[in-house]
């Protein structure tokens, strides 16, 4: 059967997600980080993710292993693709979406990440993490742009992180563009610190927040123990 997957608006391995992760971890102990989606800030941006992941494995008592491609050819690496084998816990942290999208479709690591999820390990993304696991990936710096192709995890969900940072400064902007997706996309807005966790049918809210359904008129706010069904 597959694992658990975890939509995370923000706080990737800091203390207090740690709850989320030993869940997601589910007594296992390799746990995959990828910080892809961070590679075009440079070395010392990937170094800090994986500093951080280091020490949330290691509060965890779990086995860090780090899969960084930082390009299609690296991410098309047999051997990248073979350090997913066995893991408990594969997750996608921050940075930019797009890149992070377009970096590992239809690749040899984002196959074997798929095979290790279904397989039963857990899958998280946080932030652009998040963002990818959808169908359509929003555009928030660009309110013109039309959107981009996630990866599909979640094919009929649209993921809007940060969601309690982003609407103070961008008000009610925000709202019409999440509600611009393609036809049959739900757009949830999920808010810092805060996860939606469960399967690819149901999911439930986690952490300090609240999720945001925002198709539903007026938008309908998830808080910590509901859950929502895709």
């Amino acid at each position: 059967m597959p694992g658990l997957i975890a939509l995370v608006g923000s706080g990737e391995y800091l203390p207090e997600m740690a709850t989320i992760e030993g869940r997601l971890l589910n007594g296992g102990s390799r746990y995959i980080q990828i910080p892809t989606a961070a590679a075009q800030e440079g070395t010392e941006r990937l170094d800090y993710w994986i500093e951080l992941g280091r020490q949330a494995a290691t509060r965890l008592g779990a086995t860090q292993v780090t899969v960084a491609p930082t390009n299609r050819e690296e991410a098309n690496d047999p051997k990248l693709a073979k350090a997913l084998d066995g893991a408990a816990l594969i997750y996608l942290s921050g940075g930019n979406p797009t890149f992070l999208a377009d970096t590992l479709r239809d690749t040899l690591v984002w196959e074997a990440i798929v095979a290790a999820y279904e397989g039963g390990a857990s899958i998280a993304g946080c932030s652009a993490g998040a963002m990818v696991m959808g169908g359509w990936i929003p555009s928030l710096r660009n309110r013109d742009s039309p959107g981009h192709r996630g990866l599909g995890l979640l094919p009929h969900l649209s993921i809007i992180p940060h969601f309690d940072r982003f609407v103070p400064r961008l008000g009610t902007s925000l709202a019409k563009l999440a509600l611009r997706p393609p036809t049959g996309i739900e757009v949830v807005g999920i808010d810092e610190l805060t996860a939606l966790v469960g399967t690819a049918s149901s999911m439930t809210v986690m952490g300090k927040g609240t999720v945001l359904r925002l198709n539903e008129s007026p938008p309908r706010r998830l808080h910590k123990g509901e859950s929502i069904v895709l």
